[in-house]
């Protein structure tokens, strides 16, 4: 199942957000959004998961429109971490990790195939530790590990993450990007908002650039992952090598006047 997008263009407030912009993302693949505040990386997550109705163009999943879909069997399909999520819940972990099974299930009834994805979900995000902990007590980081778990929970066909790293010690980083790609190893389409160029580098199997919400770049990371590319999109000189392990480093090195 691909997801394809079709010249979408989108204002809010009188801003232009997106213009024309049009790509295609596959399962079993990470791919990752890149660029510089205010490219419009966000909003193109928000139209991608329904969220977002865009003022013109329009959104496939495996040939069939988007808004064709009704809420609950779009919920099953795509998961959605947003960059910004507040907690608003007086419960514990489990309780909370559980409404990502709420698409697959009667609203009271639980099957053993819910618990069992559950457990999965939050021993994949190191949670379960915190099962019986509030989550209003929780740290961001912590918190943002749970919230990921809610929407691996769901296991959705294609899960969209904003910046699910920003909380993150270094360790847990780590962790999330390797549970990302297990998730595209298993079949799911996986696309997700970075800022860290190297971690970007790590995960991507496929990369999309926007600048001011129009597409600069878009394809397999080792082609679009260039000096001359990301000083389009950043307006940053950067170092391109390996690590001591050979993993790939991308380190901006100074602003171009």
């Amino acid at each position: 199942m691909d997801m394809e997008f079709r010249a979408l263009d989108l204002s809010l407030r009188g801003r232009h957000i997106l213009a024309d912009v049009s790509g295609c993302f596959r399962r079993g693949r990470v791919t990752v959004i890149l660029g510089a505040n205010g490219a419009g990386k966000s909003s193109l997550l928000s139209c991608l998961a329904g969220l977002r109705v865009p003022d013109r163009g329009e959104i496939l999943l495996d040939g069939r429109p988007l808004a064709a879909l009704d809420r609950r069997e779009r919920a099953r399909l795509i998961g959605l971490l947003p960059q910004r999520a507040d907690i608003h819940w007086d419960v514990d972990v489990t309780t909370l990790v559980g409404l990502g099974r709420l698409p697959h299930r009667g609203r009271w009834s639980m099957n053993a195939a819910d618990h069992a994805a559950i457990a999965a979900a939050m021993a994949a995000t190191d949670c379960i530790h915190l099962a019986d902990r509030n989550v209003l007590r929780l740290s961001g980081g912590e918190q943002g590990r749970v919230l990921l778990a809610r929407v691996l929970a769901g296991e959705p066909q294609w899960l969209l993450a904003d910046e699910p790293l920003a909380s993150l010690d270094p360790g847990h980083q780590l962790d999330v990007l390797d549970r990302l790609k297990q998730c595209a190893r298993d079949g799911a389409g996986v696309v997700v908002v970075l800022h860290d160029l190297t971690l970007a580098a790590r995960i991507a199997d496929d990369v999309l650039v926007l600048k001011d919400g129009a597409v600069v770049a878009s394809g397999p990371c080792d082609t679009v992952l260039t000096p001359a590319i990301l000083a389009t999109a950043y307006g940053v000189e950067v170092h391109i090598g390996q690590s001591a392990t050979g993993e790939p480093m991308i380190v901006p090195v100074r602003r171009i006047k």
